[in-house]
């Protein structure tokens, strides 16, 4: 045992499961195929094993790529996705997937040949509904934006603590994880992904799985590698969609959140009503106090990654955050006067998924 987690087994092939592993795509003709790829080496038995990309109708020849690697290649098989959106993708995938186990998989990651083993063994041997690995995030190309966006989102101050991304040494009960392995049952038990989430659809499942009594474990014996956004413009989008659906979420889920979720809100509103104070006597001295502590708090967070990563990705860190933080932070501020003042957009219950197979 480690603690009150039983320790991984060493199944043999032949009491290994079936398990299908669903990756989501659109536009992904850079990606998809890495990503494939690391899967079908798995040293996981090739008859237990099947990938199923759901495209979202890709226009820049992901299609061709998927096609190709599937002709190759029979345990590969493209499925549909009109919607375009992820979380459709990957409830596609699992009414179309035969395993016993369900792999999410990220298009933009790609994993080592002991993954898929790996996870399955925790799976059986812990008790857990799902188990999911660390996810180690590196640059998408070689500038110093690129590598400093890759240090940002696996820094603590950058992303709090989600372990999965800042890493565990050793195994640990969470809230979430990423690129999650999955007993099956669970989609039949607590519905699939929810649609109208087109962020944190993840993150959604995660924590309805926890509410009824599921158990998420995160281990440390095998990591996934993430892509990051190459620009910060991309990353802003991003977060700021992570910011925006979250409230939904909240909502749908009746207030489950965790405090590395509401500290970016808390600080954009912070500024928000130092701004306002500029009109009171209290003049500019509230804003130079939330400004002054953020900054300080930013360049200090930079400088602890300076003999790891050098001066030059040091120095740019601090825009990574503020994108990080500003724009995670306006997201869920808009989303809160939509969802939860506003209430508009009617929650709507999980999808409901096919007890077949």
């Amino acid at each position: 045992m480690v603690g009150n987690i039983a320790v991984a087994l060493d199944l043999d092939d032949g009491e290994l499961p079936f398990v299908s592993a669903v990756v989501a795509c659109r536009n992904e003709a850079a990606h998809i195929e890495r990503c494939v790829r690391s899967l079908l080496d798995a040293d996981y038995p090739q008859w237990l094993l099947e990938v199923l990309i759901v495209d979202g109708r890709s226009d820049d020849g992901t299609r061709d790529v998927v096609c190709e690697i599937a002709r190759r290649d029979p345990r590969v098989r493209l499925v549909d996705n009109p919607r375009r959106i992820t979380p459709v993708a990957f409830n596609r995938g699992i009414a179309a997937a035969l395993g016993e186990v369900i792999l999410i998989v990220g298009s933009h990651s790609h994993y080592p040949p002991s993954y898929v083993r790996v996870l399955v063994n925790w799976l059986i041997g812990s008790g857990a509904d799902c188990v999911g690995a660390v996810c180690h995030t590196q640059p998408s190309g070689d500038s110093v934006v690129c590598h400093a966006i890759a240090v940002g989102l696996s820094h603590p101050f950058g992303v709090g603590n989600a372990y999965f991304r800042t890493g565990v040494m050793t195994p640990r009960w969470v809230d979430t994880v990423a690129f999650g392995c999955y007993r099956r049952d669970v989609f039949t038990r607590i519905g699939g992904f929810d649609e109208e989430l087109v962020r944190n659809q993840d993150d959604e499942l995660n924590l309805r799985l926890g509410q009824r009594g599921g158990r998420l474990l995160l281990v440390p014996d095998v990591s996934s590698t993430y892509l990051a956004r190459d620009a910060l413009g991309k990353l802003w989008r991003m977060y700021w969609q992570y910011g925006y659906y979250k409230p939904l979420g909240v909502r749908k889920l009746g207030g489950v959140l965790t405090v590395r979720q509401l500290v970016p809100a808390v600080f954009v509103a912070a500024v928000m009503l130092s701004l306002a104070a500029l009109a009171t006597p209290l003049g500019p001295l509230p804003l130079s106090l939330v400004i002054g502590s953020y900054g300080l708090t930013c360049v200090a967070a930079a400088l602890t990654s300076t003999p790891r990563h050098g001066w030059r990705v040091a120095f740019a860190l601090p825009a990574v955050f503020v994108v990080l933080h500003v724009g995670y932070g306006l997201g869920f501020l808009r989303g809160a006067m939509r969802f939860l003042v506003g209430r508009r957009g009617p929650p709507v219950a999980a999808a409901q998924l096919p007890l077949t197979r």
